[in-house]
């Protein structure tokens, strides 16, 4: 790893993560579905939830090659475990299933769609601080929030190609970020760490690393510039 000077760090991914794991998927949306698909191609091995009922994802499973479930189903079966759902519902996350596990918080926080949270409204924590503190005893990372569906699923680029997209991830554990580097990597992203989940708002809704087509150097240097009470115009992040 590479240290940048303001905590943030370039990690360099030596062997691509290629050991086959299980993989749940809380939320159905464009996001996890996405994931999912990503995942499976990776040859892991994929549950996919939704807050509804596994019927309702017959078609999805078929389209993916995946498994379905409930989100307790899908939270026992994961080795890891990716969260994809309007963040006002981060509540209804089962949390006895995850404790010890990696969870990979691709959570957003829109507060027309989540209604106003005091907590991040006032900067006392972040969203995937909010997720940690429900789901005690699990490994959160902060990931895949600040790239839209349509880019996660073609811009990815075999590592070395330098047209290859950085994508930015922070969390308190680092094994448990290691290995969601190693899934950016086979995912076909290079990663660049924020550094703790305190310092995942560096790339939240409306920073300038949102959902910006970035490289290593240029999202090292929009998280950098990010502060705290400052947002980019609202929508910018889908201008290209």
């Amino acid at each position: 790893m590479a240290n940048l000077g303001i905590g943030l760090t370039i990690i360099i991914v030596v062997n691509q993560w290629s050991e086959e794991m299980k993989i749940g998927v809380i939320g159905a949306g464009f996001i996890g579905r996405a994931l999912a698909t990503l995942a499976v191609k990776s040859g892991h091995e994929v549950m996919i939830s939704n807050s509804r009922h596994p019927r309702t994802l017959g078609s999805t499973a078929v389209a993916i090659g995946c498994r379905i479930g409930t989100a307790q189903d899908a939270a026992e079966f994961g080795d890891v475990v990716f969260v994809a759902i309007p963040l006002l519902a981060y509540k209804e996350i089962p949390e006895v299933p995850l404790a010890g596990k990696i969870v990979v918080d691709a959570n957003n926080y829109y507060p027309q769609r989540d209604g106003a949270i005091e907590e991040l409204e006032s900067h006392a924590t972040t969203t995937s601080e909010l997720l940690a503190e429900h789901l005690a005893g699990a490994k959160v990372v902060k990931a895949f929030n600040a790239i839209l569906q349509g880019d996660l699923e073609k811009d990815g680029r075999p590592a070395g190609a330098p047209d290859r997209r950085a994508l930015p991830i922070a969390g308190d554990d680092a094994q448990a970020k290691q290995v969601v580097t190693g899934l950016i990597d086979a995912f076909g992203f290079d990663a660049v760490d924020a550094g703790p989940l305190s310092e995942s708002w560096r790339f939240e809704r409306a920073k300038p690393a949102y959902c910006i087509p970035l490289d290593v150097a240029g999202l090292t240097q929009a998280l950098a510039a990010a502060e705290r009470d400052v947002e980019v115009a609202h929508g910018s992040w889908r201008r290209r």
